[in-house]
Order: structure tokens, then C-alpha cells, then sequence
């Protein structure tokens, strides 16, 4: 049995924040496996970069940057650090992380806790080969949230591969504010100034909600397109409770993954991809569970995907598990490239209700 197939079990007896900082300290000392070659079929050439397969590990489970090596070994074919803020920051008091387990989801109301760019920074500085981003918000009490996000680009452009900028979370207050049209369009305005003064000049991605209403999406899209950003990530954790839900935490205040975040996530996706034109990539986040799900983010629009909560609810298996799915399925279907499915169903999924 591998070790992981025997601490799970035990990971699982411990509450949710104490088990995740378990997990990235058995990360830490964990043998280092090769990782698998990935099917050729499975590599994406997307923002000047060459990624062994679309799969990616989600900012939220290392906030510190300081496993990106130990989670590539297990065969991802990205990471992304954070989210991480100017200052080290505690978060908002505990508990503020509930497994929503009968629902294949996660409730998490952190509050960008970390312990700052400083050390983050110094870790990537030393960083293993293969693809890193950054994604970096603002501190709670920043006189000047757009200043917080201008420090990030200028400390981690010369570290990491991209850049995300998280104006999504629905943990700190007023921060979802800065998605409103005249407040993005200032803010990536800003960042595009101060990451184009940076070597190398890396891609800056925008990490955008669930929960937008069609013109705030389309805002999103035109700020974007405007301001010359290089993707978005779509999308962040929802403030909506299905009410489907049916764990005793499903009414715990925070943002909600997982599994019921799957098709709203993936819907507006969709209408992400269809408002773009192909303009730019986008990365789909929300609900990944298994290859199928996988795939569906890909058919609508994404041209990577990311998850965190199912590797937090069912192993490190998930991500083997996935990439072999995906390998046979694009077999299937018979493309020389999975990048030729991305899209291939926007159309459908834009359309669901």
C-alpha cells in the first residue's frame, strides 16, 4: 500500500486546517518519485509556455510556495502558489474550513492567510524546473489595494511563470469590488504598466468569480481585452448555497468548491470563451473531480484546468487518475492534440440554465 493510501485515513481524523498543514509538511519529506512521462496528446503550448498536460494545481492549498516541486512530482502539469499578499496576514479567526464530504465539496473562509511575498519570493527564487505561477492579492487592511497588487507583479515576475491577480475572493471584505468595470480597468491598466517594466515579462492572468451577472462578465471581457491582460481564470469559489447541499456545514459563510461549483463554474466558462474569440486562454477552475469533468471544462472553452478540493478530499491518486482518463478519451475522440477540443461544446454549456 502507498503511504498515501495509509495516512489519508489518518489525515481524515484531524480537522481540515490542521490536516492541510500536515499534508504539506509530509510533502516536504516525502520521497521524490519520477514523475510519469504524460501522452504527447496531452501537451499545451499556451502563454509562451509548454505545459506536459492541461492539469494544474488550483492557488489555496500552497499558499507559501512551499511545495511547488513535491506537487509537480505527482504529476501535475502546473502549479500555482497563493494566494499571497505584501504582508504576512493571519486570515480570519478559526474555524474557517469545513469538508462538506456527502457533497464533494469544501467551504473556506481563510482570508488570504500567508506569511507574505518576502518568503515566497526567496523559496521561487531557488524554484525546481517545470511551470509556476504566483497569484497575489491585497492585504485586508491596505490603505492602497491596487499598490499591494503592483508589489506582487514587481516581486514575482522575475520568480515565477505567470502572474494571477485574485479579485475573487469572497473572504475579504470589498475585494470583489475591484471586478466592477471602472475599478479592473484601473487596476490592470496598472499592472500591465508594471509588469511590462519587469524582465522577463511574464503573462498576467485575472482570476474572476462564479457568481457575475452577464454584463459583469462582459465588463471582465472588455477590461481584459482592453488593457491587453493574458488570460483569465475561471472562476474563483461561490457565495451560493444549492440547495442541494446536504452536509450540516452547507451553511457556513465563505466560498463554497467542488463538485456544486462544477456547472455553474463551467457555464460561465463557457460564455467567457464565446464573449473572447479566442483571444485569449482560459484556465478552468471549479469542480474538477475526475477526467470527465476534466474534459468538459476543456470542450467548454478552457485551454488548462486546475483543481484543489478533490485532491483535498480524495488523495493524491486524483491527479494520476485524471491524466490517465484524459489520455484515453482524447484517444477516443481521435485529435493529435487535447488542445483541439478546447471549445469544441462552448456553445452547449453557454446555453445551459
Amino acid at each position: 500500500m502507498r503511504l498515501a493510501g495509509i495516512a489519508r485515513p489518518l489525515i481524515e481524523l484531524l480537522p481540515p486546517e490542521t490536516a492541510h498543514r500536515a499534508a504539506i509538511e509530509g510533502l516536504k519529506i516525502a520521497p521524490r518519485r519520477g514523475v510519469k512521462p504524460c501522452d504527447p496528446r496531452l501537451a499545451v503550448d499556451t502563454l509562451g509556455l509548454m505545459f506536459p498536460n492541461p492539469l494544474g494545481l488550483a492557488a489555496g492549498f500552497d499558499k507559501n510556495a512551499e511545495v511547488p516541486g513535491a506537487m509537480l512530482k505527482l504529476g501535475f502539469g502546473f502549479v500555482e502558489a497563493g494566494t499571497l499578499t505584501p504582508r504576512p496576514q493571519a486570515g480570519n479567526p478559526r474555524p474557517r474550513l469545513f469538508r462538506l464530504r456527502e457533497d464533494g465539496a469544501v467551504i473556506n473562509r481563510l482570508g488570504f492567510n500567508n506569511r507574505g511575498y518576502e518568503a515566497a519570493r526567496l523559496r521561487l527564487a531557488r524554484r525546481p524546473g517545470g511551470v509556476i505561477g504566483v497569484n497575489v492579492g491585497a492585504n485586508k487592511d491596505a490603505a492602497d489595494r491596487m499598490a499591494d497588487y503592483v508589489l506582487g507583479v514587481k516581486a514575482f515576475a522575475p520568480v515565477a511563470d505567470y502572474l494571477t491577480i485574485n479579485v475573487s475572493s469572497p473572504n475579504t471584505p470589498g475585494l470583489r469590488d475591484l471586478q466592477r468595470r471602472d475599478a479592473l480597468d484601473e487596476l490592470v491598466a496598472r499592472l500591465v504598466a508594471a509588469r511590462d517594466e519587469t524582465e522577463p515579462r511574464r503573462p498576467l492572468l485575472i482570476k474572476i468569480a462564479p457568481d457575475l451577472h452577464e454584463g459583469g462578465l462582459d465588463d471582465i471581457v472588455a477590461v481584459a481585452l482592453a488593457r491587453k491582460a493574458d488570460g483569465l481564470i475561471v472562476s474563483n469559489t461561490t457565495v451560493a448555497r444549492p440547495a442541494s447541499l446536504r452536509s450540516r456545514h452547507r451553511d457556513e459563510a465563505g466560498g463554497l468548491s467542488g463538485r456544486p461549483l462544477f456547472e455553474p463554474s463551467t457555464r460561465i466558462l463557457a460564455r467567457a470563451y464565446l464573449a473572447l474569440g479566442g483571444a485569449m486562454p482560459l484556465i478552468g477552475c471549479g469542480g474538477v473531480e475526475n477526467a470527465a469533468t476534466a474534459l468538459a471544462k476543456i470542450e467548454a472553452g478552457a485551454t488548462l484546468v486546475q483543481l484543489y478540493t478533490s485532491l483535498a478530499l480524495n488523495g493524491v491518486g486524483v491527479v494520476e487518475e485524471i491524466l490517465a482518463g484524459l489520455t484515453e478519451m482524447v484517444r477516443e475522440r481521435g485529435p493529435s492534440s487535447v488542445a483541439e477540443l478546447t471549445g469544441t461544446r462552448a456553445a452547449y454549456w453557454a446555453g445551459r440554465p
